[in-house]
């Protein structure tokens, strides 16, 4: 018997062994706090929760199976992965479906979007590029790199999608910062957005994005209009209070005065029903995620596995703070998702996958030497 045991302990651990405990208890405390609070702005759907929580799994296989890939098979696999992301991007421009514009692929079974694999591919294909050569990048390498992740976030636009091209572009620049790039091509792209902006008002944007920009600037303007979705996330947030009005009992999402609150808005949902005490520990979960990320990219003697893990740490924060901004009006609205609280497929998947990797890089990491 103890031999059985033994021996199925050994292989437990076999299989765990490339986890990161402390960054899997954070993924699944935030699981958690998605599943409780879809269950309430759903309606006490447990249909909705049931769908969720079968993607969450299928995104955890997922994390666990890439976590066991050694850093050089992921390091040989990231062009071919760059490559076979961009196929999906552009069949999207022609086959897609969405309600403003082409974000989806409709496979039958699933509606599954396709810039959600550049959220890995992107920062994996910089990450690779930048491993082979000198760092901090000079001019030329710099211009490469920027370009890798400039053809993702051009088709990106063009469905178009500001909110997802925004996050995939900061992925690429998130791992080009890490790697040493200049300050001065921040400050220069930084004034390169800030001239093209009035062409871009012009001859870009189209209205539904010049109408978010506007209510972003003054949603009272148009209060039972445009301005309407974040005026009641607002007054949502604002309600909640300290403990919240209780799980089930927020009043602005049960009424469906809350625009998407099972999906971009959830979060104003969790803020009415848990309050600041619940934000509070929700990002405090967030932070650990990232934090761990950033660590273990610390850690890392390898340059691929430090450039990519630390990317995609930088990129989640991101995801965060524009979702954090957008519902509480700080920011436009861009139609971006609360990572692992809002409901969908894709993108639970996609960000899964990326700690599966972040969970390889410090699993395989070279030991110290002594």
């Amino acid at each position: 018997m103890n031999d059985i045991l033994r021996f199925l302990l050994e292989l437990l651990q076999r299989f765990v062994r490339t986890l990161d405990w402390m960054l899997l208890g954070a993924l699944l405390a935030l699981m958690g706090i998605g599943l409780a609070v879809l269950h309430s702005a759903g309606g006490q759907d447990n249909a909705l929760v049931v769908s969720q929580g079968a993607r969450y799994g299928v995104g955890l296989g997922v994390l666990w199976l890439l976590s066991r890939v050694p850093l050089q098979r992921l390091r040989e696999a990231a062009p071919a992965a760059y490559l076979f992301s961009l196929l999906p991007l552009v069949a999207v421009l022609f086959v897609g479906t969405g309600r403003s514009g082409a974000h989806w692929l409709d496979l039958g079974v699933f509606y599954f979007q396709p810039a959600e694999l550049l959220k890995l591919s992107l920062p994996m294909a910089v990450a690779w590029y930048l491993n082979a050569r000198p760092q901090p990048p000079g001019f030329v390498v710099t211009v490469v790199a920027m370009l890798l992740a400039a053809v993702p976030t051009g088709l990106i636009l063009l469905q178009p999608d500001f909110g997802t091209a925004m996050l995939v572009a900061s992925s690429g620049a998130f791992v080009l910062f890490l790697a040493g790039m200049s300050w001065w091509w921040f400050v220069a792209a930084a004034a390169a957005v800030a001239a093209a902006a009035p062409a871009a008002w012009f001859w870009l944007l189209r209205p539904y994005q010049k109408d978010r920009i506007l209510t972003f600037l003054d949603p009272e303007s148009d209060p039972l209009g445009a301005g309407w979705n974040i005026i009641q996330s607002k007054i949502a947030i604002g309600s909640g209070g300290l403990r919240g009005q209780g799980w089930g009992q927020g009043t602005q999402s049960h009424l469906n005065y809350v625009p998407e609150h099972t999906t971009d808005f959830i979060f104003a949902v969790l803020s009415e029903e848990f309050g600041w005490l619940g934000v509070l520990l929700t990002l405090g979960l967030y932070l650990v995620v990232v934090g761990r990320c950033l660590w273990i990219a610390a850690e890392s003697r390898d340059g691929f596995g430090r450039l990519l893990a630390g990317g995609l740490g930088l990129a989640l924060f991101v995801y965060v703070l524009v979702n954090g901004g957008m519902v509480s009006g700080l920011l436009p609205v861009v139609g971006v998702p609360m990572p692992l609280l809002s409901f969908g497929g894709t993108a639970a998947v996609s960000l899964l996958a990326g700690m599966g990797v972040v969970m390889a890089v410090g699993a395989h990491r070279p030991a110290r030497k002594r």
